[in-house]
């Protein structure tokens, strides 16, 4: 019996198939406007940044005599350095770690009580958990600096007033971290672990602890990022609840510099603004460093319980 070798595909057939192939794949689509606009945006968000590390390279003379978004002949990043380190004593570094302070104990602290509220309101039901996480909703709309005064208020009350406690306390609470960490909590602990915590004996503390806490890490990276980088950035609330400078944040810290160089004289209240620039390249350095690190939590955090499974 003679079989009959399969004939080879030819060259039109192979041609449909390819076409075909194409066909089913997505095509990849590009939009101009959308291309311009990104583009837009990118030099939003990167030009003052890179405007910023040109500048804390520059000489006061060079700062306001050469092009801004260009490097001068005689770079002088080392000495800008130098000089904002140990100016009037070093303050810049004791700026530096006050706000290291306040935010990290704020962020740490925030993103723990935003986790267990969070866990409470998606894993428990009582009289008013509806009204509760409604009116952490509500909260959010509300704008920080509307609540400084009477938070001023509230703190001189009980003499907390020029104390880092005035910083951090208030920081502590998040409503937006709540909210994040009661959606993430959803779908992130399922109901079947904890009722099997139970059935083993654990305490609800316990079973928060050592089982539902871990599972939220990556929605706790991104209420500490979040919280960190407005507690770093906080200028409002330091400025009215501190008076002794040894306390101050970079923030406030910089601004008192920038007010010795309002009047625009010469000499030592010249080369502050030199002295500016150079601290707010390196008041940045932290939080990017922070990002960089915890970014793929960050991510995760946020794409997590953005869909319902």
């Amino acid at each position: 019996m003679t079989t009959t070798a399969p004939a080879a595909p030819t060259a039109a057939a192979t041609g449909r198939a390819r076409t075909a192939t194409r066909r089913r794949s997505p095509a990849r689509r590009r939009s101009t406007p959308l291309t311009i606009a990104m583009l837009a945006a990118l030099a939003y968000f990167l030009l003052p940044l890179f405007w910023l590390a040109v500048a804390s390279t520059k000489s006061t003379q060079d700062l306001f005599g050469t092009f801004g978004l260009w490097f001068s002949r005689s770079p002088q990043l080392l000495s800008n350095i130098r000089a904002t380190l140990t100016h009037d004593h070093g303050v810049f570094l004791h700026w530096m770690l006050n706000t290291v302070l306040y935010a990290v104990v704020s962020a740490v602290g925030a993103a723990l009580l935003a986790a267990a509220a969070g866990y409470g309101f998606a894993k428990f039901r009582f009289r008013g958990d509806r009204a509760g996480f409604n009116l952490v909703l509500g909260a959010i709309m509300v704008p920080t600096t509307a609540l400084a005064i009477p938070t001023y208020l509230l703190f001189a009350k009980v003499g907390l007033v020029n104390t880092p406690w005035a910083v951090i306390l208030p920081s502590l609470v998040s409503p937006f971290g709540l909210y994040l960490m009661r959606v993430y909590a959803q779908d992130a602990v399922p109901d079947s672990l904890i009722e099997a915590a139970r059935i083993d004996g654990a305490g609800e503390a316990q079973i928060f602890f050592r089982i539902a806490l871990r599972l939220l890490a990556p929605g706790l990276v991104t209420v500490v990022l979040f919280t960190l980088v407005t507690t770093w950035n906080n200028y409002f609330l330091p400025l009215i609840m501190l008076s002794d400078p040894r306390l101050y944040p970079i923030t406030v810290g910089l601004s008192s510099w920038a007010s010795q160089t309002a009047g625009g004289g010469s000499g030592a209240n010249s080369e502050t603004v030199v002295l500016v620039v150079t601290g707010s390249m390196l008041s940045i350095v932290p939080l990017v460093v922070a990002f960089l690190l915890l970014q793929r939590y960050w991510q995760s955090g946020l794409a997590t319980g953005s869909v319902k499974q």
